[in-house]
C-alpha cells in the first residue's frame, strides 16, 4: 500500500493545491481558462504525442480494448440516464450526468498516473480509452443533451444533426490529433529531433503537474458558478456509480470476454479497469455550462468523485496491482 500511496498521493495533492490556490485568490479566476488552454493545446498534446510515438500502433488502436471499453461506456450511459432521469432531472441534465459517470479523467490525470503506477506499457491502453471517450462517449452524451434544443429556425434539432455537431466538437479537440500524429510517427519511424524534440519534451514534461493543478482550479471555478445548491441525492449516487460500477463492469465484462477468447491480456484489462476507476473528467463541467445544463450538479458529481477517488482508486490499485506483481515475479 505504501508504494501505491507514494504514487497516488502526490497526484491528488496537486489537485488540492490547484483548488486551494484558486479558492484563496493566489490564482486569479481569470487565469484559469488560460491555464486550462495551456494544458489542452500545448502540454497535454505533446505528452500524448510522445507516448503515441513510442507505443506500437496496435496497442494504441487495439480492437479488443476499444470494443470492451466502448461497450461498457454505452452501458454506463444508458443505465445512468435510466436511473437519474426524473421530473427534477430532464434529459439534458441526465445526459451530462451520464457523461461524468462514464468519462474518467484519463487525459489530465489518467495517462501520467497509470504510467507512473504501471510503466510505459500502460500508455497504449489508456490512450485507447481517451479516443473512445472523446469520439463515442462524449459525442453520444452531448448529442442526447442537445437533441431537444431548438435550432436557429425554431424547429427541434434531429438526433443525426445533434450527433454530427457533437462529432465536429470532438474533432476540434487537439488531443486526438496529437495521438494521430504520434501513431503516424510510430508507424513511419519518423521522430522529431534536435530543438523540436526538446520543445516537445519540455512541454510534455509540464503536462502532468500543470494538468493536475488545473483540475483543482477548474473544480473550484465550477462550484463558484453553480446555478444553485444541489441536493446530495442528485449527485452523490452518480459519483459512486462512476467510482464503483464503472470499473466493476469493465472487470466483469473483460473476464467474460477473455473466457470466450477475447484477445485481451491481463495487463491490458488491469489498465482498463484502473482507467475506469478514475474520477470524472473535470472539463465536463465547462461543457455543461456551455450547453446550458445544470453545471452545479455536474461540478458536484466531479468534485465528489475526485475526493472519493483518492481512497477508492488507491485501494483498488493496491488490490489489483499487488496480485499482478506477485504473479509476474513467479
Amino acid at each position: 500500500m505504501q508504494a501505491i500511496l507514494a504514487v497516488t498521493l502526490p497526484f491528488f495533492a496537486l489537485v488540492l493545491c490547484g483548488y486551494l490556490a484558486a479558492s484563496r485568490g493566489v490564482l486569479a479566476e481569470s487565469a484559469i481558462p488560460g491555464l486550462n488552454g495551456f494544458v489542452l493545446f500545448f502540454a497535454l498534446p505533446c505528452m500524448l504525442f510522445r507516448f503515441g510515438m513510442n507505443t506500437p500502433v496496435l496497442e494504441l488502436l487495439n480492437p479488443a480494448m476499444l470494443g470492451l471499453y466502448v461497450s461498457v461506456a454505452l452501458a454506463m450511459v444508458g443505465l445512468t440516464i435510466a436511473l437519474t432521469r426524473s421530473p427534477r432531472v430532464d434529459m439534458k441534465n441526465a445526459a451530462f450526468g451520464a457523461l461524468v459517470a462514464a468519462f474518467p479523467n484519463t487525459g489530465f490525470m489518467g495517462v501520467p498516473l497509470l504510467v507512473a503506477l504501471l510503466g510505459q506499457n500502460a500508455a497504449g491502453p489508456v490512450i485507447c480509452t481517451v479516443l473512445a471517450d472523446l469520439f463515442v462517449t462524449s459525442s453520444l452524451c452531448v448529442a442526447l443533451a442537445s437533441a431537444h434544443d431548438p435550432r436557429p429556425d425554431g424547429r427541434p434539432a434531429t438526433a443525426g444533426a445533434a450527433l454530427a455537431q457533437a462529432l465536429r466538437g470532438a474533432l476540434s479537440n487537439p488531443l486526438p490529433w496529437s495521438i494521430a500524429l504520434g501513431i503516424l510517427a510510430s508507424a513511419t519511424g519518423l521522430h522529431p529531433a534536435g530543438p523540436l524534440d526538446t520543445v516537445i519534451r519540455m512541454l510534455g514534461d509540464a503536462a502532468s503537474p500543470v494538468a493536475l493543478f488545473t483540475i483543482g482550479a477548474v473544480l473550484w471555478r465550477s462550484g463558484r458558478h453553480a446555478q444553485g445548491r444541489t441536493p446530495v441525492a442528485l449527485y452523490l449516487p452518480v459519483a459512486l456509480v462512476k467510482l464503483i460500477l464503472h470499473p466493476a463492469l469493465v472487470w466483469s465484462l473483460g473476464l467474460v470476454g477473455r473466457r470466450f477468447g477475447l484477445p485481451l491480456s491481463e495487463f491490458q484489462l488491469l489498465v482498463l479497469v484502473l482507467a475506469a476507476a478514475l474520477p470524472s473528467a473535470s472539463n465536463v463541467s465547462l461543457l455543461a455550462e456551455r450547453y446550458g445544463a445544470d453545471n452545479g450538479r455536474v461540478a458536484r458529481i466531479i468534485m465528489a468523485s475526485t475526493v472519493l477517488a483518492f481512497l477508492s482508486f488507491t485501494a483498488l490499485a493496491w488490490l489489483l496491482i499487488r496480485p499482478a506483481a506477485t504473479a509476474a515475479a513467479q
